[in-house]
């Protein structure tokens, strides 16, 4: 840069709120992709020990029928 080439407060204070703001929206989408992954994780868990619920009353029916 030249002496005639500097930047100017407002200007210099605009990039700096820009890349905050960038910053936190790159922030913002981490974590919805972390808490979207842990609530279908949580999901896939619960439905498999429903599954394994259902399976065990089921033998038991079975079991008491013989």
């Amino acid at each position: 840069m030249s002496g005639d080439d500097h930047l100017s407060g407002p200007e210099i204070g605009k990039d700096a709120l820009q890349s905050t703001v960038e910053a936190a929206a790159t922030t913002v989408g981490e974590v919805a992709v972390i808490v979207t992954n842990a609530v279908r994780d949580i999901a896939t868990a619960l439905g498999g020990f429903a599954t394994e619920v259902f399976e065990i009353r089921d033998s038991a029916r079975k079991a008491s029928e013989d």
